[in-house]
């Protein structure tokens, strides 16, 4: 059985007459009638009678119908949605990053893409989450595309630098560093810390700094979200360690740089080797890699 066999049928259970059938068909009447009697042997049973000069389903023949119909709309409906996502105007995106680029830089990029108009009609399912997480769903085939730290051991995946994103304090306009620009990590021992949760691959970063310099940073409250860590700083809660980002504009903090110890990390962007990647996702891809280099824009 075939899907050339199940099209003719369909096709001639509409018609009930062989040579109708063959000419909406495009074929001989003889190529008509030699497949659906292979099909019906494959069956075991007759799918047609005659009916005077004309056929008609026999009641196998009525049953069977009902899901060749099934099945090749929905064939229909795959092929059709398969065109659909893998058209370069109209794919589909899948696209995963870490919690601290969801605030300003994925946005960002995405609206600048979803602005050109041959990509108006393309659209993006958006997840975020951990390296581990996002790893584990690039290699299952849930992501095409994603922004994360650099994990050498991950030797399926491909990892292209994007922007060098440096650390911060962060602090309210009121909190006694404030007077500063710039401070050493050593100048924060005594004052609380709004942390990212220990899970978060920044909170990584994090610990490994202050270990770098022997401090044990006291914690007030651990977080996972960028925005509800500077809303508490802004209120006093305690001071945090951040990545520089423009959203970060939009709370009532200082930012610091950090003199010692250097404090920035590189962000990449991260995709399957050798796998195939849609049109649209492609475009994507090469987009966001003119995006780093000619956005006037700081990306961190």
């Amino acid at each position: 059985m075939n899907l050339k066999q199940l099209h003719y049928f369909r096709v001639l259970a509409g018609y009930e007459h062989f040579t109708k059938a063959a000419e909406q068909l495009s074929i001989t009447q003889p190529s008509l009638s030699h497949a659906i009697s292979e099909l019906e042997k494959e069956l075991g049973t007759y799918l047609f009678e005659k009916h005077g000069r004309n056929i008609r389903l026999t009641k196998y023949g009525r049953f069977f119908l009902q899901y060749v119909e099934r099945a090749l709309d929905e064939l229909e409906k795959g092929e059709k949605k398969l065109h659909d996502i893998t058209c370069p105007s109209r794919g589909v995106i899948d696209v995963a990053f870490m919690y601290h680029l969801g605030p300003h830089f994925v946005p960002n990029m995405i609206q600048a893409f979803s602005q050109k108009d041959e990509y108006k009609n393309v659209r993006f399912t958006l997840s975020q989450g951990s390296n581990h997480k996002i790893f584990s769903d690039l290699k299952a085939g849930k992501v095409d595309i994603a922004f994360t730290l650099l994990d050498e051991s991950e030797s399926e995946i491909a990892f292209t630098p994007l922007f060098e994103q440096e650390m911060v304090a962060v602090v309210p306009y009121n909190h006694p560093l404030a007077r500063y620009d710039r401070i050493d990590l050593e100048d924060t021992a005594s004052y609380p810390f709004v942390m990212f949760k220990q899970n978060s691959d920044i909170r990584t970063i994090i610990d490994r700094l202050f270990e770098s310099v022997g401090v044990i940073p006291q914690i007030a409250c651990e977080m996972d979200e960028t925005d509800v860590i500077a809303g508490l700083v802004s209120v006093n809660f305690g001071m945090a360690i951040m990545p520089r980002s423009l959203s970060l504009a939009n709370h009532n903090v200082k930012l610091l740089s950090i003199n010692h110890p250097l404090a920035s990390h590189e962000i990449y962007m991260a995709c399957i080797k050798n796998r195939y990647l849609c049109p649209a996702t492609e475009a994507f891809q090469q987009f966001s890699l003119n995006y780093i280099k000619e956005s006037v824009l700081q990306p961190h």
